[in-house]
């Protein structure tokens, strides 16, 4: 941006985390800023680029990353824990009014654990990282902190990833057995060359465009002491201390009910655990997770029944009828929701929804539908895995008698 930097009060924190000030009659946004300060910042349209803190919050904090402010993979780097954590529930609050509901909202579970397992770097062969803030161009890095250890060569392994197919997308994924590595490239070449880089970084697996180039070993993934194999771009919890929480989560809502059934169940963290104390029915989209899922299964020992198909929710929810044979459901869906299963509940005699969400504004969405047909809305529990972004995690039970 260029020009004059204009003078601006901060008055409050866009669900994007960034500030909000009003000059000349509009609202514009300004990454990097907290709420009550006082900033120079360079303004093009309703987007402004913070130059200086004239008077800076209490909340105010310094930025452990040095590609922060940069880089546009961290939002709240600058802010203090506490201001953090309540500017996180007031997300979820803020969606739950809009949607007319008001519940008690806990305070925020941190789940960053020892970092995120997973990371998607944009890479040429000269340059790894995210895209920088606002813009198209990536803000190169040579280590992300809030990654796991495993993790901490992703962006060498990027650029030469990139120095082979050319400018790329590259998505790590921490294994128990090694890194799992997928490429998406347009117009990828060299190809032949892959599996030689694998073998020189100790790839578990390396693939292209979707097709495995090398596999040294199968990714596992270990879900309460059972190894499940990962199947390529297969959903995890963004970190591994995260899927643990919500799966005490669900299984202290779902305790002692015989029947459950898990829809959106991806590889299985909450259909295996609950396994232990419940029979399961479990369903998604995804069939390699779906196979995933009972391989893990067939490799255990003292789990009750589990069933496990591929349906799509969206488009095939499971009916009212089949609905009528569980105790209890657990909705863990993208993060579109799940209007058209969550319509079916609503019309079912289920008595207990257990609703995990990665968006705010989904989950209230279809809160508001069970709430509507007779469903109490027990306390929101926010769980912060994404750490210093505006993303959120959000789990509640739903009773009716």
């Amino acid at each position: 941006m260029t020009g004059r930097p204009r003078t601006l009060s901060i008055r409050d924190l866009g669900a994007r985390g960034d500030g909000i000030a009003d000059m000349d009659g509009s609202t514009v946004f300004v990454p990097g800023t907290l709420a009550g300060e006082t900033v120079e910042a360079e303004i093009e349209g309703q987007r402004g680029a913070l130059v200086s803190v004239i008077d800076a919050s209490p909340d105010r904090i310094m930025p452990f990353c040095p590609h922060f402010g940069h880089c546009g993979g961290c939002q709240l780097q600058h802010m203090a824990p506490g201001a953090y954590g309540s500017w996180k529930c007031g997300l979820a609050r803020d969606a739950l009014a809009r949607a007319g509901l008001a519940p008690e909202i806990a305070e925020p579970i941190i789940a960053h654990g020892i970092g995120r397992r997973r990371a998607t770097l944009h890479a040429t062969p000269k340059a790894a990282g995210f895209m920088a803030l606002r813009s198209h161009e990536i803000a190169a890095i040579e280590r992300c902190p809030i990654l796991v250890p495993s993790l901490a060569r992703a962006p060498e392994i990027a650029r030469a990833v990139a120095g082979v197919v050319g400018p790329c997308d590259v998505t790590l994924t921490a294994s128990a057995l090694g890194l799992d590595v997928l490429v998406k490239c347009r117009k990828p070449r060299g190809r032949q060359l892959l599996a030689p880089l694998a073998a020189r970084f100790d790839l578990a697996r390396l693939c292209l465009n979707g097709e495995i180039v090398a596999q040294a070993r199968t990714p596992l993934v270990e879900i309460d002491g059972i190894h499940v194999p990962l199947p390529p771009g297969a959903f995890l919890q963004a970190t591994g201390e995260a899927e643990t929480i919500l799966a005490e989560l669900v299984l202290a809502h779902a305790a002692g009910a015989r029947n459950v059934a898990d829809l959106f169940c991806g590889i299985g963290p909450f259909a295996l655990r609950l396994a232990r104390q419940s029979r399961v029915f479990a369903a998604d989209t995804d069939a390699p997770a779906i196979a995933a899922l009972l391989e893990g299964y067939r490799l255990s020992s003292g789990l009750k029944p589990v069933t496990a198909v591929r349906r799509d929710l969206f488009r095939e929810p499971l009916t009212v009828p089949e609905l009528d044979a569980y105790d209890a459901v657990v909705l863990d869906p993208p993060r579109a929701g799940a209007r058209p299963q969550v319509e079916q509940l609503a019309a079912s005699r289920v008595r207990r929804v257990i609703s995990v969400s990665c968006d705010p504004n989904s989950f209230a969405r279809d809160a508001a539908i069970l709430v509507a047909a007779g469903f109490a809305m027990g306390s929101v529990k926010p769980v912060d895995q994404f750490a210093h972004s505006s993303h959120l995690e959000l789990v509640a039970l739903f009773t009716r008698k």
